[in-house]
């Protein structure tokens, strides 16, 4: 059974830190793109990085300069460092990636920025 599992979300004040991981099992996910997507209540989900196999990455503008991605592919997984958090960027984070030629989603993890 193909899985993602997110942890490390939380309730932070503005400006605080948080660290999620993506634990993923199942299957391959280090020759393919991965990435963080979030969606707050009433807005549509939206991708806050990615990052290919060779570790290009792309960032959501409003996240550049706060937020950092990594991914160990050995462990196969995805991790999102996230510094200056502000309260929009309450959201549940989800985890995204793609083996098989089938993409997967983790079950998210809330986090709160509280101002």
């Amino acid at each position: 059974q193909v899985q993602l599992v997110e942890s490390g979300g939380g309730m932070v004040q503005s400006g605080g830190s948080l660290r999620l991981s993506c634990a993923a099992s199942g299957a391959d996910f280090s020759r393919n793109t991965m990435a963080w997507f979030r969606q707050a209540p009433g807005k549509p989900r939206e991708m806050v990085v990615s990052v290919t196999s060779i570790g290009r990455t792309e960032y959501l503008d409003s996240v550049k300069g706060r937020f950092t991605v990594s991914r160990d592919k050995a462990k196969n997984a995805l991790y999102l460092e996230m510094n200056a958090l502000k309260p929009d960027d309450t959201a549940v984070y989800f985890c995204y990636g793609n083996a098989n030629a089938r993409a997967y989603w983790g079950q998210g993890t809330q986090v709160t920025v509280s101002s």
